[in-house]
C-alpha cells in the first residue's frame, strides 16, 4: 500500500465522485482477510457497515493489521486508517496522531456521518491493541 501523504496528494486534486472511487480502489488494495477471522470478536463496534480488524504481532515487534468491510467506501476508509499504523511497533502506533494524520482528508465533511461514525472506534481498538502489546 502507498503512503498516506501520497494518497492525499491525489485525493486533494479530485472532485467528490472521484474521491469515492479513490477510496474504493484503496479498499481493494487491502490484503485479503480470511473469512475465518471475520468473527464477532474481530468486529469493530459502532460502525454502520461491518468492519473487522485483526492484529498480527510480527517477530520484529511490529503490528500488522488484517481488516475488511462489507461496504466498499468504508473499506477504503479502513485502508486509510491502516496507512497511518500498518507494520509499526506498538510504541510508534501509540505515539502516532492517527486522527491528525487523517484530518487533511476532511472525511467528516466529505462523507456521510454513517460512513465515518466508526472511525474513532477503530482507532481506539488499534490503540488498545498497541497498548496491550507494547514492550
Amino acid at each position: 500500500m502507498t503512503a498516506l501523504n501520497d494518497v492525499f496528494a491525489d485525493y486533494e486534486l479530485l472532485e467528490a465522485d472521484d474521491r469515492y472511487r479513490l477510496l474504493i480502489d484503496l479498499g481493494r488494495s487491502l490484503e485479503p482477510m480470511p473469512d475465518a477471522l471475520k468473527t464477532d470478536a474481530t468486529l469493530v463496534r459502532g460502525c454502520s457497515a461491518a468492519v473487522w480488524l485483526y492484529p498480527v504481532e510480527r517477530g520484529d515487534g511490529s503490528l500488522h493489521f488484517l481488516a475488511d468491510s462489507n461496504a466498499a467506501i468504508t473499506k477504503g476508509i479502513v485502508a486509510l486508517v491502516l496507512l497511518a499504523v500498518q507494520d509499526r511497533r506498538a510504541e510508534e502506533i501509540l505515539a502516532t496522531d492517527i486522527e491528525g494524520a487523517l484530518s487533511p482528508f476532511d472525511l467528516r465533511n466529505q462523507l456521510s456521518s454513517n460512513r465515518t461514525q466508526g472511525i474513532p472506534n477503530m482507532i481506539a481498538l488499534i490503540r488498545q491493541t498497541a497498548e496491550r502489546l507494547k514492550g
